[in-house]
């Protein structure tokens, strides 16, 4: 015990440290790598939100560093015009400048997501927080879930820290206004909506709903036939966000679709699969503390994470604050918190989806060896492992003072 404190006071001291070295590392990677600022889907969002000016948004694609899969723009029309004015900033700044300040403002969100995270937990003013933060980040910005949100220039950490932003915020009409602005950029960050319903913030859900629907006329006013395609035609499409069988795929959907050998979409197993994690999550919510926010936030954001058709490797961004949260708040008394802490941390740090994914001859195909697609499902398991954990200790809580 007294050789663990030790060696953690060390990296607490040594946090700024750290902390700047993994970002120089990151930055070399990004300079020296002939792949190392490819982030292909910050092309995406630069040149398909440019295609707002031919009314050619949906029918763009960029496929020079993906050519089995010709990326378009999956996003509402609402995000081409926030990411819009991207397109004239590479008129004054190489690409690869404005790749590499993109990862540097991830990195940084990440950091400040961890700081919004420590204000739920009420530890954010003792005298070592920052340094956790830090050394949160360092360690953090190498998990598979924000390492590929580096390398791909993708949007999520943002999406988070506007998430955990909302649920700090003291006022409700700033709490719905971040809701439906990134509800109105990626439509799954429109969960967090269950977070406030379930606290019975009614003001801000209302609100929330108000804004993301101003999101929608607003885009049905300034882009009205991109805006007709994508809530007419494309919403719900799947296939075009991407092959669902990939194991890069870790929602409920995903894991099912591979376990099964085809594709499940939205049949009886998805809705039964969906069904049990909700229920699952009610009770994983209810064992929790009523003060402790950032646990509940977490809870919801998992149950949003399985049941989207479509959760990328790099939505899983909250796994690092969900490690915080094991770590650092009462969830540690809990028994098994050290192992499911170190399922998620060997989970993200090893990134198992990835090194899967070099078993499967290609993105497209579902049906793969019974081993490798179970081992696929790592991301949904953690979730119902964590969920199981915060019940049956919540049971065992709630037992003793009874027994007592």
């Amino acid at each position: 015990m007294v050789q663990r404190d030790r060696v953690l006071s060390g990296l607490l001291w040594a946090a700024p440290a750290l902390l700047a070295a993994a970002v120089l590392g990151r930055v070399l990677l990004g300079i020296l790598l002939p792949t190392g600022l490819n982030v292909v889907d910050l092309h995406v969002y630069v040149d398909g939100s440019a295609a707002l000016l031919h009314n050619r948004l949906y029918d763009y694609t960029y496929s020079e560093q993906t050519p089995d899969f010709p990326l378009p723009f999956t996003y509402p029309p609402f995000a081409a015009l926030v990411f819009f004015p991207l397109h004239y900033l590479v008129n004054f700044v190489p690409f690869k400048v404005l790749a590499l300040l993109w990862q540097l403002a991830v990195i940084g969100g990440l950091y400040a997501l961890l700081r919004l995270a420590q204000r739920l937990l009420g530890t954010h003013r003792q005298p070592r927080s920052a340094r956790i933060a830090m050394l949160g980040t360092a360690v953090g910005m190498w998990a598979e879930p924000v390492r590929s949100t580096l390398d791909y220039g993708q949007v999520n950490v943002f999406l988070a820290l506007a998430g955990m932003a909302a649920a700090v915020a003291a006022r409700w009409w700033l709490s719905g206004l971040l809701v439906g602005v990134v509800a109105g950029i990626k439509l799954t960050p429109a969960v967090t909506g269950f977070y406030f319903l379930a606290r019975r913030n009614w003001a801000t859900v209302a609100w929330s709903a108000a804004v993301f629907a101003g999101t929608v006329g607003l885009s049905y006013l300034v882009v009205g036939p991109e805006a007709k395609t994508y809530f007419g035609t494309l919403l719900g499409d799947a296939s075009r966000i991407g092959p669902v069988g990939s194991v890069q795929n870790q929602s409920l959907r995903g894991a099912l679709s591979r376990i099964l050998g085809h594709d499940v979409q939205s049949g009886p197993w998805w809705i039964a699969a969906v069904t049990v994690t909700a229920v699952l999550a009610i009770f994983a919510w209810r064992a929790l503390d009523s003060e402790d926010r950032l646990g509940q936030l977490l809870i919801v954001q998992l149950f949003g994470l399985m049941a989207s058709p479509i959760s990328w490797t790099h939505h899983w961004v909250w796994l690092v604050p969900l490690l915080l949260w094991v770590a650092c708040s009462g969830a540690w008394q809990r028994r098994g918190a050290a192992v499911v802490a170190a399922y998620w941390f060997l989970d993200v740090m090893i990134g198992i989806p990835g090194q899967l994914s070099y078993f499967q001859d290609s993105i497209w195909p579902i049906s793969r060896p019974g081993p490798l697609a179970w081992a696929g499902a790592v991301d949904a398991v953690g979730v119902l492992l964590t969920y199981g954990w915060l019940i049956r200790t919540g049971r065992r809580d709630r037992a003793a003072p009874a027994a007592a």
